[in-house]
């Protein structure tokens, strides 16, 4: 397992869209592995693929508290077949550190994915984990959560983070 580079905004491969994944391959699991290790020592409740620069429709999640033991899930080709209700919470990202704004997002969802032995399953879930599967499937889908802040909160992100980026010193692996 390997640590993985997280791409931040404004990098533009966060807009690019996942790819199905056409079979779980060694390769493929593996990638799961990397994205759990790159989650964790981020750290964070989610990764997609597509932040780590890999257009595979697969996200890792687990909103297990510190003091919990860990509830590792993957999601490959996630497809969210019901949203019901509404909250507003409180989200951050790995692709905008030091970023947490209010988004509003369906309360409950219903989702149908592969997880990492490729066998099928689905899954409905509400708080944190409903928001996070939100999330994440955004970023497979090339949508970002500063798409979802209002035109006040949108331009004062963007401006943070593209002054992060420009501040920010290149190396070889960036």
């Amino acid at each position: 397992m390997a640590v993985r580079t997280i791409l931040h905004y404004p990098d533009p491969r966060l807009r690019e869209k996942a790819r199905p994944v056409e079979k779980v391959t060694p390769e493929i699991v593996k990638l799961t592995e990397d994205m759990a290790e790159t989650m964790y020592a981020a750290p964070g409740v989610g990764l997609a693929a597509t932040q780590i620069g890999e257009r595979h429709r697969i996200f890792v999640i687990d909103i297990a508290g510190d003091d919990e033991p860990s509830e590792l899930q993957v999601f490959i080709n996630p497809e969210i077949l019901e949203r019901s209700g509404e909250i507003v919470w409180d989200e951050g990202c790995l692709s905008f550190p030091t970023v947490v704004e209010e988004i509003t997002r369906a309360a409950k969802v219903k989702v149908r994915a592969l997880d990492a032995k490729g066998a099928s399953f689905e899954l409905e879930a509400e708080g944190l984990l409903a928001v996070a599967i939100q999330h994440e499937t955004d970023h497979l889908d090339g949508v970002l959560m500063i798409d979802k802040m209002g035109m006040l909160k949108k331009r004062m992100v963007d401006r943070k983070m593209r002054k992060r980026a420009a501040d920010r010193p290149r190396s070889a692996s960036t």
